[in-house]
């Protein structure tokens, strides 16, 4: 690829493509085929937070609702995570992980440890730390923006 300014975009996407794919091959070595990464974004997220709404799950792995509904129930599906009713407004429920979705996460865990060592891998810390604040201000100056 073309070493510019100017292709910076186009990298992080190539990067972002090829994390992806490392996931989901790593993930089918352990039998599981049919995961898509936004999957595993969501039972990460749900060991992070415990429970969360479907408007909160949304915003945290960046899809609109009806995208995260989907993809929630087929997680529901395959016993990964279930939904309970809202105590305090009968409207609303949460989404949590039952204890197969937890053993999914320590599995996750290790897959995660490798993605990271690939990423980084020849990074001082010093450099891991200005690298995250870079992507830290490029998606503020977005954020901001809009």
């Amino acid at each position: 690829m073309k070493n510019n300014i100017d292709s910076s975009i186009s990298l992080l996407s190539l990067i972002h493509t090829t994390t992806a794919d490392f996931l989901i091959k790593e993930l089918s070595k352990m039998g599981f085929d049919d995961f898509a990464s936004s999957h595993g974004n969501i039972l990460f997220q749900l060991s992070i937070n415990e429970k969360m709404t479907m408007k909160d799950l949304s915003a945290k792995i960046n899809r609109d609702k009806s995208t995260t509904t989907v993809l929630v129930r087929k997680l529901i599906k395959e016993g990964y995570v279930e939904e309970c009713p809202s105590n305090s407004d009968g409207r609303s429920k949460f989404i949590s992980l039952t204890q197969k979705g937890q053993q999914f996460q320590k599995i996750t865990c290790d897959i995660s440890a490798q993605l990271l060592n690939t990423f980084y891998d020849g990074f001082s810390e010093e450099e891991k730390k200005d690298f995250l604040n870079y992507l830290n201000r490029i998606y503020n100056n977005f954020t901001k923006s809009s």
